[in-house]
């Protein structure tokens, strides 16, 4: 028998050394390290963000420049639409005809409704800037004229109600009849001043108040119509009717008549009773609209 010595040895394989009896390297504990290596490197399992298409897109500075020039176009675009809305719709000077408080509101409805009492009909100016409707009374606002007019719909709406002639087009007529009717008297307007060659610093806003407010002489006739009947619509809108026409000639007197005087046009010149005829045509289109927008409403 063979002693101890004769005994086949079997190689023991070192570790991280290959097997000799293997064919091929086993490779799989190596990719497992380096999967190991990226995962942990990671932290949540997938392949660090630096490595991301998006990542080194953003790190270009081409793309930069790009959106430093979209974002200026974006700023020239709004600038440009502010322009022109301020343009054709002069927002700055809008919100001076909406600068009022409740004392002012409350002396200019006293005023529209008693003129006769009022003796100051100069507008103050600051710097040759008028002042703020909320510190002079005879300044023009577009508030009251906004509310007034709303405010007339609404009585206009509750005024066909009880008559059971309520609708939503017949509301609607009523409101775009309205509308219309002070579109054609600014427009009318606008070309009698361009025709008599009256240069005045009445603007086109300055007539949209001035007309407007009319509807509060039409809110309260049509009021007392609904409480009291045709007798008290009439007394009321009466008053109402005659109080527009005395502020409108003591308003507008100063708008045009004021600057020919400053002109140094003859009293009694051609072109001086153009101007006071047009003064009081206006005045007295006002009761008239006045009566020709409410009277179908009381019955």
């Amino acid at each position: 028998m063979p002693g101890p010595a004769s005994k086949r040895r079997i190689p023991v394989s070192q570790p991280g050394m290959a097997d000799p009896h293997q064919l091929f390297d086993d490779t799989s504990s190596a990719q497992s390290r380096g999967y190991r290596a990226q995962q942990a490197a990671s932290g949540l399992g997938y392949p660090a963000t630096s490595t991301l298409p998006q990542a080194a897109f953003l790190a270009d500075p081409v793309s930069n420049m790009a959106m430093a020039y979209g974002s200026s176009l974006a700023a020239q675009g709004k600038e440009l639409v502010d322009k022109n809305i301020d343009r054709f719709i002069p927002v700055t000077k809008l919100k001076y005809y909406f600068a009022v408080d409740t004392v002012y509101v409350g002396k200019k409805l006293g005023l529209l409704v008693f003129p006769y009492l009022h003796q100051d009909w100069e507008v103050q100016y600051q710097q040759d800037t008028p002042v703020a409707p909320r510190f002079d009374v005879n300044a023009p606002d577009l508030y009251i004229p906004a509310m007034a007019f709303i405010t007339y719909i609404l009585v206009a709406g509750l005024a066909l109600g009880t008559q059971d002639r309520f609708s939503p087009d017949l509301l609607g007529l009523q409101a775009s009849s309205a509308l219309a009717w002070l579109a054609l008297e600014v427009v009318a307007i606008l070309l009698s001043l361009y025709l008599v060659t009256v240069n005045t610093d009445l603007t086109t806003i300055d007539l949209v108040a001035f007309l407007g407010y009319k509807y509060v002489g039409m809110i309260g006739g049509v009021l007392m119509g609904l409480l009291f009947g045709k007798m008290g619509y009439y007394l009321v809108l009466g008053w109402c009717c005659v109080s527009i026409f005395v502020f409108m000639i003591r308003t507008l007197r100063l708008k045009i008549l004021a600057q020919a005087a400053a002109e140094g046009v003859p009293v009694r010149g051609a072109r001086n009773q153009l101007r006071m005829y047009l003064t009081m045509a206006v005045a007295a289109a006002q009761p008239l609209l006045m009566y020709w927008l409410t009277f179908h409403l009381v019955r």
